[in-house]
């Protein structure tokens, strides 16, 4: 007598594909409702070069009373602005180099950078890479060109030189298949220079506080103490020009 029970129903890969729609936008969205709870709680007010001279010696006094769970606590929360994508981030590396100095305050500015942008490359990766992918305008597309090409080389030139926004390449990078541990080492590598410019900024900007004045960037570069720091900004931003005559020079003596 033949089994009249009705086999069990297999999904097909349209219901599948239904199914995990919803979870693969779950991070974007997670990160897009922290920034928009960022804003309207008004955490703006807080990122900022006037908060930190007005509240610099409780700050220093915090950071000396428990070093070790300051850094912590400043290496999380640079991670989570930067996976949220707020800006200030020269203002908080300044911070850090002013509470923890220039060489401990510049490496929890690696970590926490390189944590955040780590962040915003997984959830592109499995949020909307395929929906961007296909709506990419040309200069999308010329990122997706270099990191196809050389995708380690590539992310380092862009991390030495911003040209494009940090995070819209922390999405480019996921979004064009770069593999993470070349993106990671890529990240922490290229924002050395530029970190620890900054932190050496805000090494130097104690001595502005010490006249009682307010951290602003015109009173900060007119102090000796930062004048190191700021020309090796400008070298910093000779880097393409470096770059490009480098390129020249061996496609020259490769014909």
């Amino acid at each position: 007598m033949p089994d009249k029970t009705p086999a069990a129903e297999t999904p097909g890969p349209s219901s599948a594909k239904r199914k995990g729609g919803f979870s693969r936008f779950l991070p974007i969205g997670g990160l897009v409702i922290g920034l928009a709870a960022f804003f309207l709680l008004g955490g703006g007010r807080y990122v900022g070069l006037d908060t930190l001279s007005a509240q610099y010696e409780e700050l220093r006094t915090l950071v000396g009373e428990n070093r070790f769970l300051a850094a912590t606590g400043f290496v999380a929360l640079y991670a989570a602005l930067v996976a949220i994508s707020v800006p200030g981030a020269a203002s908080l590396t300044i911070a850090a180099g002013l509470l923890f100095g220039t060489w401990l305050g510049g490496g929890l500015t690696v970590v926490g950078a390189t944590t955040g942008a780590l962040i915003v490359f997984l959830a592109a990766r499995t949020a909307f890479a395929d929906m961007l992918v296909r709506r990419a305008g040309p200069a999308v597309q010329r990122l997706r060109d270099g990191f196809e090409r050389d995708a380690f080389n590539y992310l380092l030139f862009l991390r030495l030189v911003p040209a494009f926004p940090f995070f819209l390449v922390n999405i480019a990078a996921g979004l064009f298949g770069m593999r993470t541990t070349p993106y990671v080492l890529a990240t922490a590598i290229g924002i050395v220079p530029g970190t620890f410019v900054y932190a050496s900024i805000g090494a130097g900007a104690g001595a502005v506080i010490a006249r009682g004045e307010s951290i602003r960037l015109g009173g900060i570069l007119s102090d000796p103490a930062v004048l190191l720091p700021i020309l090796g900004l400008g070298l910093l931003a000779l880097l393409p020009v470096m770059l490009r005559r480098l390129r020249k020079r061996r496609s020259g003596a490769a014909s």
